[in-house]
């Protein structure tokens, strides 16, 4: 839970809110805590973690993709409507013409025994109600949409590149005309190239054609040159959130900082041969430490943090961070170990 709301979007605007999500899976293990979000049409949100901290958890809860027994609490609103709530009937409809998600791994998404066009057309014959040669046309189109030849639609995945195989799937998440898209970790395998290929066709389409997207990802800095703003989660929280670049830039909370240390900065030779990595493991969600989780790790830690939990409070203009330094005068800024 946060003692601010969030400020980025007002409640009129919001295509996606999330209030209060929290995700246990049958284990015990607590992967999403609390998580409050909201994405407007056009918007851009990033999302960043280490893995483990509950990045994909959170991505699959959005559209109830999660394994049964797990015991999923909160709001997930998709234009005003509680997906959480939804018949099944409902749910997957909602799937494909409200939100559509871009999963990591391309060849592991795709099923090797069918051609691309065929697994494009699936969901528009299905949803869309079309005939089967109006929806395997609208794969072709589809297909040339982004940046492939309509001809691949009769090829099979193993006859693609990873690249073309991203952009078969990013092909497929826009079948159904929906208006938010959920990406997670859409450049995982991909080379440098390719993944700058494939981050500014995202970003062309959202623009285009006005969708919220939330991005999933290890990287800050590429997070930071997508998005319009940036939450980082750690061990099934939000710690920090606020427009993406100030967050990159300048993090308030010390997780942010280590991450955001933890890269290469152009121009920064020093950065580019000694990276400073963040000492320790995230915590086992199943056995979480007490009062602020990332106390363990954190290199300004006080004795309270060992006992009492850290709420999002405002860290700035749009910005929140939960961390016992924000807000203080007198106490130290939160630091990135071996700044």
């Amino acid at each position: 839970m946060t003692d601010v709301p969030p400020t980025a979007v007002p409640p009129t605007d919001r295509l996606l809110d999330v209030r209060n999500l929290t995700v246990t899976y049958a284990t015990g293990a607590a992967a999403v805590r609390g998580v409050d979000l909201s994405v407007a049409a056009g918007q851009k949100l990033g999302v960043a973690g280490e893995s483990g901290c509950g990045k994909s958890t959170l991505a699959l809860a959005l559209l109830r993709l999660l394994p049964a027994g797990t015991k999923v609490t909160g709001e997930i609103l998709l234009d005003g409507e509680d997906v959480l709530t939804m018949k099944w009937g409902r749910v997957r409809a909602v799937r494909w013409a409200g939100a559509s998600i871009v999963f990591q791994g391309a060849m592991h998404s795709l099923n090797a025994v069918h051609r691309i066009g065929d697994q494009i057309a699936e969901p528009i014959v299905l949803h869309k109600k079309a005939t089967p040669a109006g929806a395997k046309k609208r794969a072709r189109e589809l297909l040339e949409h982004v940046g492939l030849p309509g001809a691949r639609a009769d090829a099979y995945p193993h006859e693609l590149s990873g690249g073309q195989r991203q952009r078969v799937m990013i092909a497929m998440a826009l079948a159904c005309d929906p208006r938010l898209i959920v990406a997670d970790e859409p450049t995982t395998a991909l080379d440098v190239m390719i993944q700058a290929q494939i981050l500014r066709l995202i970003e062309q389409l959202v623009t285009d054609q006005d969708l919220g997207l939330i991005m999933i990802s290890h990287d800050l800095a590429v997070l930071s040159d997508t998005c319009d703003r940036l939450a980082v989660m750690y061990a099934g929280r939000v710690v920090e959130e606020g427009p993406a670049q100030e967050v990159y830039e300048r993090a308030q909370h010390p997780y942010g900082k280590a991450l955001s240390a933890a890269f290469p900065r152009v121009g920064d030779l020093s950065s580019r041969f000694a990276p400073r990595g963040l000492p320790g493991d995230p915590p086992d969600p199943a056995a979480l430490p007490s009062g602020c989780t990332f106390h363990p790790r954190c290199a300004v830690a006080l004795d309270t943090c060992a006992t009492e939990d850290q709420v999002l409070r405002v860290a700035g203009a749009e910005r929140r961070a939960a961390c016992v330094h924000v807000g203080a005068p007198g106490r130290p800024e939160p630091a990135a170990e071996g700044a």
